[in-house]
């Protein structure tokens, strides 16, 4: 569903995933899938404070951004590998997606979207009308 290409899309998203950058903290990993007439995708943020969540929809462009706070520079880390910062992520949904109908859930670190298909991209079917009588009418020459 997503409409851009770039051939180096997924190693700038493994890179960003792997080792991030000081400006901006590895990508929040992301599954998505159709089942039936709903669009679904799960971003893992896990520790996230729901209320950091923000989700805006601008024409057929879904930004989710979510902030994990910085470390206490007091504590005395043994091991800090989580990222933290802001997070931003931007998905192209296609023009075949309900952008007006999006429903989110952030659940046990999980962030679910839903977008239902939108009613004319739906799979319909056409009455074929049957005249019983055909008006044909000869050509003359």
């Amino acid at each position: 569903m997503l409409m851009r290409t770039d051939p180096f899309r997924d190693l700038d998203r493994l890179t960003q995933q792997v080792f991030g950058t000081p400006a901006r903290p590895a990508a929040m990993p992301m599954d998505a899938w159709r089942d039936g007439d709903e669009f679904f995708v799960e971003f893992d943020l896990p520790g996230i404070d729901p209320d950091s969540l923000d989700l805006d929809v601008e024409r057929n462009v879904v930004t989710v951004k979510a902030s994990r706070p910085q470390l206490d520079q007091s504590r005395s880390m043994i091991a800090a590998e989580r990222s933290r910062g802001v997070f931003s992520r931007q998905l192209f949904l296609g023009e075949n997606l309900d952008t007006d109908a999006i429903r989110a859930d952030y659940r046990d670190g999980v962030l679910r979207l839903t977008v239902p298909v939108a009613e004319k991209a739906k799979p319909r079917k056409i009455e074929v009308i049957r005249s019983e009588t055909a008006d044909r009418q000869a050509i003359n020459a």
